[in-house]
């Protein structure tokens, strides 16, 4: 968890909410710099954006007390691998559930030399990937440096929040034994959004899970899931803002690639079932003239 206010926003006026499926982005990277601090005076985070695809909405966290919303963020844990502790993080300060969207985002990291067979082909970079859509170097005090990155997550589908349970309850500050947080299966390798989003009955909402902050500031926190056209107006024009606008055209990009990847698989299916007619003709009129029917590679 973070000091009160490190992410918090400036006052400012009411902003007029911009749709963020046609907005670019307003904010750009600053230069690339030079730094170096050991490992006492250096601190890593994440945090993410959680999106309920199904219903085009967004995790957003009120904080009650000061009254501004955020994406829910923190530092990792010793040994975890930041995409896990953003999901962590995700769930104890807003309670959803959540997992790594895999999702075709631009990035400057190479391609496996020797992937796995479900991570695509040698030296090709994935169209799919789990990979930070922005990243910040903060100074959290005035002798540590704090660098954080962004991820997009989804809500979990029914099945997989059944098999999770309900989770137990924590006592922020509390001393007993607390029980450990499960993380939810990975997102399935060749599942279409559209198949994702068949998995939930019409009507389905997400469940928020009540008492999973883990430090006495987050009772402060509460959450909701809130429309993505309403992203500028509840997150400004910060870094935060732009994380969920970056991870809803994300989104967006990857149903349009599927569904292209559809069409184009229907076309090849056509043309494979107009192929194998036209040479099933052949064999008959072949058949036919030589008195006997012959069966070929197509039947």
């Amino acid at each position: 968890m973070l000091p009160a206010n490190v992410f918090a926003p400036p006052e400012r006026p009411p902003t007029r909410p911009r749709d963020p499926t046609q907005a670019p982005p307003s904010l750009t990277s600053t230069p690339p710099t030079f730094g170096r601090w050991d490992a006492q005076h250096f601190v890593d985070g994440a945090g993410v954006a959680i999106f309920h695809v199904k219903s085009a909405r967004v995790v957003l966290c009120w904080h009650s007390r000061h009254r501004y919303w955020f994406l829910p963020k923190g530092r990792r844990d010793a040994g975890e691998a930041a995409w896990r502790g953003a999901c962590r993080e995700g769930f104890e300060e807003s309670g959803y559930r959540n997992r790594m969207l895999p999702l075709p985002i631009q990035h400057k990291q190479p391609a496996a030399h020797n992937p796995a067979p479900s991570e695509g082909e040698s030296g090709k970079r994935p169209d799919f990937v789990i990979e930070p859509v922005w990243s910040q170097m903060i100074p959290l005090k005035k002798d540590v440096q704090y660098l954080f990155q962004w991820y997009i997550a989804e809500t979990l589908p029914p099945d997989e929040e059944k098999a999770l349970g309900l989770p137990e309850p924590v006592v922020p500050g509390s001393s007993a034994p607390q029980k450990p947080y499960f993380e939810p299966n990975i997102y399935p390798s060749g599942l279409t959004l559209r198949q994702r989003m068949a998995m939930e009955p019409v009507g389905y909402e997400p469940p928020r899970h009540e008492g999973t902050g883990v430090d006495p500031s987050e009772m402060w926190y509460t959450s909701a899931l809130i429309p993505v056209d309403q992203i500028g107006e509840k997150l400004g024009q910060g870094v935060e803002a732009e994380v969920a606008k970056a991870g809803w055209r994300a989104i967006l990009k990857r149903v349009e690639m599927e569904q292209a990847a559809e069409r184009s698989d229907r076309v090849l299916q056509l043309a494979f079932e107009m192929s194998r007619n036209r040479a099933r003709e052949e064999q008959e009129r072949d058949g036919e003239g030589s008195g006997e029917q012959q069966q070929g590679p197509w039947i």
